[in-house]
């Protein structure tokens, strides 16, 4: 792996005022092979990748792992609407840009699941295939958290999110014990050791992260994107789904591929909503599969 930092803006996306970003990104694998980029979630970074990077790396595929803007290493610009989800999107095809390709392989899990959804919906151009993993199209999670009762309260975090400083506060006491408990509480025992906690906690040490990481979903709610020709997605989709989610109902699993003009669902009956930790050669074969 080599460790590298990227500048990235919203200019290929067209979003006006679009700031520069630079991007700390993890990256392996063969110059000229097929380019992947994988996108993390809350509340991780580009280690929680680290089952898959190698591998798809001996498989031949270039890969990029960033830490997303706000996260671990990457900039962290000030103010909810700098973390949008078209925000975001246009740090996706800012990547691309920076790479030297047309489109690349675009893998994500949890939030980096919603901006590669969101980047096949606006930017089709730019992706060859997709990937996601524990996380439905924002369509179809939007839908379920506004009128499904068991998803609103499995969602409750959302609004807790929404507080201004308390949650920075509470994520902060003892030790970071609020999202050390919340990985350790939702996975599979043995899924997360001391020693990647201790990577975790560094991450949110960062001057400004817990903000900025906590500014994604603040931004979700009171910066939507904007209004796409379509929600479909056109690309060769696959969604990869730990049955054990304790955050998201599986039926909204279906209902997203049914979004899909080529699309499958693929459901690992005894993994959790982190999968790709608790299942790495499963969601590894599946993935060199897919993406190849």
């Amino acid at each position: 792996m080599t460790h590298t930092f990227v500048e990235t803006n919203g200019r290929s996306s067209r979003l006006e005022g679009a700031a520069p970003v630079s991007l700390h990104v993890v990256q392996a694998g063969p110059t000229d092979g097929p380019l992947v980029i994988l996108l993390h979630g809350f509340p991780e970074f580009w280690y929680g990748w680290k089952h898959q990077i190698d591998a798809l790396a001996e498989a031949g595929f270039w890969v990029w792992a960033p830490d997303q803007r706000g996260y671990n290493l990457s900039d962290k610009p000030a103010g909810i609407g700098a973390y949008s989800i078209d925000s975001l999107v246009a740090d996706v095809v800012g990547l691309i840009d920076a790479s030297g390709r047309e489109k690349a392989l675009v893998v994500g899990h949890d939030w980096g699941a919603a901006v590669a959804w969101w980047t096949a919906v606006s930017f089709p151009d730019r992706v060859e295939r997709l990937v996601t993993i524990n996380v439905p199209h924002p369509i179809v999670m939007k839908q379920f958290v506004s009128r499904d009762v068991g998803q609103m309260v499995r969602s409750w975090y959302i609004g807790f999110f929404q507080f201004p400083r308390l949650p920075e506060i509470l994520t902060r006491l003892n030790n970071w014990s609020m999202l050390v408990g919340t990985l350790l509480n939702s996975s599979r025992s043995g899924t997360f050791r001391r020693a990647d906690l201790q990577q975790y906690k560094a991450a949110w040490s960062q001057p400004g992260a817990v903000t900025s990481m906590i500014n994604w979903y603040r931004a979700s709610l009171r910066h939507p994107p904007a209004r796409r020709s379509s929600i479909r997605v056109s690309v060769p989709t696959m969604l990869i789904w730990g049955v054990r989610d304790k955050f998201l109902k599986r039926e909204m699993a279906q209902r997203s591929i049914d979004l899909c003009d080529d699309g499958r669902v693929v459901f690992v009956e005894e993994a959790t909503h982190w999968v790709q930790h608790e299942e790495p050669k499963r969601v590894n074969e599946l993935l060199i599969g897919f993406l190849s």
